[in-house]
């Protein structure tokens, strides 16, 4: 019997595959600067020690001016360079959040106050601003500007009441004044933005807080300002959210990056009602799939795993996949729905995963990125699994 391979001509043709190959996005070369890195292969299990130069799960960094901030998260601190070094892990200048180079400690072991942290995350700047999400304090910190000397106190709190107070959610229900582990903050048309992960959506205030206490005006995420349920108490679909902790302006758009529902939520024009659905997503087929990978082991071009930093740079939108210890770039102007990403960063394809690419980290590897912010055409990136921060051009 003679066997036809030939296709059905009813039958519907074969998906087109996605393609794996990237177009350049990163300097080849790798990083220009790394900080930190003295630690990156290091065994997880032996600790390291606070210094002017090391640095344990950096989870954010962003240059603010000349200056260059990170939060060294693990140590509860912000290092601070006056000008962005030229040399790989020069020291800091000085640190806010301990009384010394040499130590670490929630709250730097004493009574939160304006000066202390407790798990610091991400930073947004307006280029003299500088805004600091205090996680595990359950607030934010505003300097009005750039800090210049060891523990110089925050001018503003949002969140608490007063810098004393560290509760989630003031331990009371959630409120239009109140956070709860606020990961992620953002400065968008001169206004403040906070990723309240915790309650599970995204607080818009007018304009920068002058004083403590301020209250947000508009809500993503949630159909009102006192509530905090998971994707808001539905299915998961195109108004909730599971983990906000970054945002993004495009234009018109705003992005939101859902680490929990593994996408980024678009809306196409900026949200004009509390509890605004989203248009579209990324990472996602539809509005209601959350499954890592698309279900997949491996990622591909329009899978994420757990994306939390996100930043615009250039012509990109970039995104730190950070479970797939990768970045992948999508073109500002094809952002649309369930668009493939056509960059990636630390890995060979958009096809492949892995921690430092399966092996010991190298100079352009990347471990669990966390936050990713830019200046001009420098990407700032906090490689949190690798304890260290990379300043990596875009390709020229």
């Amino acid at each position: 019997m003679k066997v036809s391979l030939a296709f059905d001509r009813n039958l519907p043709p074969p998906p087109m595959a996605i393609s794996a190959i990237a177009e350049p996005m990163l300097d080849p070369d790798g990083p220009r600067l790394v900080l930190g890195g003295q630690n990156a292969d290091l065994a997880l299990a032996q600790p390291i020690a606070p210094s002017r130069s090391t640095m344990f799960g950096s989870r954010g960094a962003a240059i603010v001016g000349n200056a260059l901030v990170v939060c060294d998260t693990g140590h509860h601190r912000l290092m601070v360079w006056n000008e962005v070094p030229d040399d790989d892990n020069a020291d800091c200048d000085f640190i806010i959040g301990q009384p010394d180079f040499d130590r670490e400690g929630r709250n730097a072991k004493g009574e939160p106050n304006g000066a202390t942290l407790n798990v610091p995350t991400g930073i947004a700047t307006d280029g003299n601003v500088l805004v600091v999400a205090d996680a595990w304090n359950h607030r934010v910190l505003i300097w009005h500007s750039m800090p210049r000397e060891m523990n110089q106190p925050a001018d503003v709190v949002v969140g608490q009441m007063d810098f004393s107070g560290v509760l989630a959610n003031r331990g009371e229900e959630a409120k239009a004044n109140t956070t709860n582990w606020c990961y992620g903050v953002a400065i968008i048309n001169g206004n403040l933005i906070i990723a309240d992960t915790g309650n599970r959506r995204v607080l818009i205030f007018d304009g920068i807080p002058a004083k403590n206490d301020a209250s947000a005006t508009m809500v993503l995420g949630q159909k009102d300002l006192v509530t905090r349920d998971e994707n808001a108490g539905l299915d998961p679909g195109p108004l909730g959210m599971r983990w906000p902790h970054s945002v993004v302006s495009l234009g018109e758009k705003l992005l939101v990056s859902d680490a929990g529902n593994n996408r980024v939520m678009v809306w196409e024009k900026w949200p004009q009602t509390p509890g605004e659905p989203c248009d579209y997503v990324l990472g996602q087929k539809d509005n209601f799939s959350l499954e890592h990978n698309r279900a997949a082991y491996a990622p591909n071009a329009k899978a994420l795993n757990m994306p939390y930093g996100m930043t615009a740079i250039g012509d990109w939108l970039i995104a730190a996949d950070t479970a797939n210890s990768r970045l992948v770039g999508w073109r500002k102007d094809q952002i649309s729905a369930d668009i493939p990403a056509t960059g990636v960063g630390a890995q060979p394809d958009l096809a492949s995963k892995g921690d430092n690419r399966w092996l010991m980290p190298v100079r352009d590897s990347l471990c669990w990125p966390y936050w990713v912010s830019a200046k001009g055409k420098t990407l700032v990136i906090a490689d949190s699994g690798n304890n260290r921060v990379m300043l990596w051009d875009l390709v020229q």
